[in-house]
């Protein structure tokens, strides 16, 4: 009798690696996404983005205590502690606002009125999050790694799951909600294919202005997002062998760190440096 020796499991060859937002960076304008990627043109602090980022490690926060205690005053009391911790990782924070107290003082005003928004758009007191700030990835049989981090992952005791993302500014037109929902159903994919469970629900919390945006995804729509990102990757790679990241010019172009280097606006980007696929992009 012959034994059946069970064969390994190899791992998949890593050929790149892609975020929701890198892609989103590449889709809108190829320069901005070698310029943020490859080049690693420094950036400057943005106001607005650390606001976001402050928001969302209080509400990471709020969810250690017992449900009695997630209160809106409570959210706000972590407030000066998670920003002393923002800017003690990051030492640019210091000169966000040129020691100007009053600005400063207005900017975390800004942020106690994103979690009021939230206070009244869901009781914590009511959510049990399964995960929070979970780092998600899955390699797809070619090769490319995508990966991101979920604000939050509910699963209810029936195990339906509900992916949950924070964004505190408004929610977009109409025009434009399949373009924010690109996020979610990009981590929806990486949740079926890593725990073989479809999220039920996916959910944008706009505490901008206090607005939900929610999608029901089916197969169809995360077997089109997976061909989606690996074409979006094939162009990438295409672009990384020639060197050609074509900007491309656009409504948030007004926004950009990198106007000054886009030859679209008269500037010049630095010579191209050649450089191997992004294996560890995020």
């Amino acid at each position: 009798m012959t034994e059946t020796v069970p064969s390994e499991t190899v791992d998949p060859v890593v050929v790149g690696s892609l975020s929701p937002s890198r892609a989103s960076d590449f889709t809108a304008c190829p320069l901005k996404y070698r310029l943020r990627v490859i080049d690693k043109v420094p950036e400057p602090l943005d106001p607005v983005a650390v606001r976001g980022t402050l928001v969302h490690a209080v509400l990471e926060k709020l969810f250690d205590a017992e449900a009695p205690q997630r209160t809106l005053d409570a959210a706000r009391g972590l407030l000066p502690g998670s920003w002393a911790e923002l800017a003690d990782e990051d030492d640019r924070c210091g000169s966000l606002f040129d020691a100007d107290a009053e600005r400063e003082a207005a900017w975390l005003a800004e942020c106690e009125q994103l979690l009021a928004s939230y206070f009244r758009m869901e009781d914590p007191q009511w959510v049990e999050p399964t995960e929070r700030e979970i780092k998600v990835e899955h390699v797809l049989d070619g090769g490319l790694r995508l990966r991101g981090i979920v604000d939050r992952l509910d699963v209810a005791p029936d195990g339906r799951i509900r992916v949950v993302d924070y964004k505190t500014g408004k929610a977009p037109n109409e025009r434009f909600a399949d373009k924010a929902m690109f996020q979610m159903r990009f981590y929806a994919l990486v949740v079926w294919r890593t725990r073989g469970v479809m999220p039920s629900l996916l959910q944008l919390m706009y505490l901008g202005d206090g607005t939900f945006l929610h999608y029901v995804p089916e197969e169809a729509d995360l077997l089109a997002t997976e061909r989606r990102v690996t074409a979006l990757w094939a162009a990438i790679e295409t672009a990384t062998r020639t060197g050609e990241f074509l900007p491309r010019k656009g409504p948030l172009c007004g926004w950009c760190s990198f106007q000054a280097l886009c030859p679209a606006w008269g500037g010049t980007p630095p010579p191209y440096p050649g450089h191997e696929l992004p294996a560890a992009a995020s």
